[in-house]
């Protein structure tokens, strides 16, 4: 156990808050960032949803990515920092720089508050967009912590400014660091249990499948539990291994979507009998992209290979996550416990990984 003081930024994401729930339970104290101090109690509600009471060993600072007011407060008297406020595909972006601007400068502001603070280590939330984006077919797969999304070939903004926030990063750590060490974690799509109605962007996917979407986009992808993320940054903090290293946090091969409704089907019975069964053809979904900003970014990743290997975490840090199927399963029956297709909620704030 320990009482070192950990800062999370943005305190009302899903990956920050299994993370603070993570340190919680491991004995440190947490200070985490939110824009509105208004949202405590709803930060404090989802942890206790997932069975933290927090108590006074979270507090908060209102800081945005965007300014660098409250940045030094978060960071005095912290160990180290997890950083993983970014901006998400809400649909609001209306142009690259919408993404690209608060994600890089919200790194260097955090890294520079860091370093100011005499913080030890930063683990960032990076993304697999930040690996595995913008290759040809016949690059090699499955895509591992060597590789780097190929900005010049058709990448969606998301991926493109994970992309360059993560590079950003580094570049700084090398050239204005004074010795602050980094790790930074690459998950894939995260799933596992909803703590509210202001879920990852990837749970939304099996939000839709259980609303009964037509049918599933021709699109693969590696899955994760978010509690396995979570225990991922929790390692690559304070393990000597994980300094300077990258870590895809990603649990077995990529699966379509088809296959990942398949395992709602096989695994709910009556509540997936909205689960669609049928592949969306990738000609009606390159028409619906034209005036829907969410499926445009869908549209360079039809058909496309995003199989991945986690194995360096779990050789290097001795990293063991959930089955895919596990991660799947779990994230839909918190969604049916807690109530959340009825009403679906907008999610998809900046604060979230």
């Amino acid at each position: 156990m320990t009482d070192n003081l950990v800062l999370v930024t943005g305190g009302t994401g899903f990956i920050a808050q299994y993370c603070m729930m993570a340190l919680l339970n491991e004995g440190y104290r947490v200070r985490t960032t939110i824009r509105s101090l208004g949202r405590q109690t709803e930060v404090r509600e989802h942890l206790s949803v997932g069975g933290v009471e927090a108590g006074d060993r979270l507090s908060f600072v209102v800081a945005d990515l965007g300014d660098d007011a409250g940045w030094a407060e978060a960071a005095a008297g912290c160990t180290y920092v997890m950083h993983g406020a970014s901006p998400t595909p809400s649909g609001s972006q209306t142009r690259e720089e919408d993404w690209i601007e608060p994600a890089v400068n919200g790194n260097l502001r955090v890294l520079r508050a860091a370093r100011d603070a005499g913080v030890k280590r930063v683990v960032l939330t990076s993304a697999f967009g930040a690996i595995g984006v913008g290759h040809g077919a016949d690059y090699r797969r499955p895509f591992d912590e060597t590789d780097w999304s190929d900005l010049n070939s058709n990448v969606a903004p998301y991926q493109k400014s994970k992309t360059l926030a993560e590079r950003a990063a580094w570049d700084f750590i090398a050239r204005e660091g004074n010795g602050l060490e980094l790790a930074a974690i690459n998950p894939v799509a995260v799933y596992g249990p909803a703590l509210g109605a202001d879920y990852s962007h990837s749970i939304r996917l099996i939000v839709n499948m259980l609303e009964g979407q037509p049918g599933c986009v021709n699109v693969n992808s590696c899955c994760v539990d978010v509690r396995d993320v979570a225990d991922l940054h929790l390692l690559a903090m304070i393990d000597p291994a994980a300094k300077g290293e990258r870590f895809l946090a990603t649990a077995g091969r990529a699966m379509w979507m088809i296959e990942v409704a398949d395992v709602l089907r096989q695994h709910l019975g009556e509540a997936a009998k909205n689960v669609p069964t049928q592949v969306w053809p990738d000609e009606q979904v390159r028409i619906a992209a034209e005036t829907n900003a969410q499926l445009k970014g869908v549209v360079p990743l039809l058909g496309y290979d995003m199989n991945a290997t986690g194995r360096k975490a779990e050789r290097l840090l001795g990293w063991a996550p959930r089955s895919r199927e596990e991660a799947i399963v779990s994230c839909a029956e918190s969604l049916i416990r807690l109530d959340l297709l009825r009403n679906r909620a907008e999610s998809g704030t900046e604060d979230q990984a």
